[in-house]
């Protein structure tokens, strides 16, 4: 379909139709929702739960430990980053 003929069944213009399709394009929902109808289809949204940004059981885990514990915790892993990088650097 050609941006005259959505333009045609939305019955506004190529050149809106056009702007709808550039990158970056704030369309509305409403105006969404009509182009889609102009082709025979219905806009559905949906809402899911998002995953957690950081690891929960690592979280929950660490906040079990002790300050002395978490600080060892730390160290290791500070020591092995170290470790890893300094490998890295010499392969290279």
């Amino acid at each position: 379909m050609t941006q005259a003929d959505l333009a045609a069944r939305m019955r506004t213009t190529q050149t809106a139709v056009a702007r709808m399709e550039r990158p970056g394009a704030n369309v509305t929902i409403k105006t969404l929702s009509r182009a889609l109808a102009a082709t025979g289809k219905e806009l559905e949204l949906s809402a899911r739960p998002r995953k957690p940004a950081v690891d929960v059981p690592q979280l929950i885990r660490h906040m079990r430990m002790s300050p002395a514990e978490r600080l060892a915790a730390h160290q290791v892993a500070h020591d092995n980053m170290r470790a890893l990088l300094a490998g890295a650097t010499s392969d290279g």
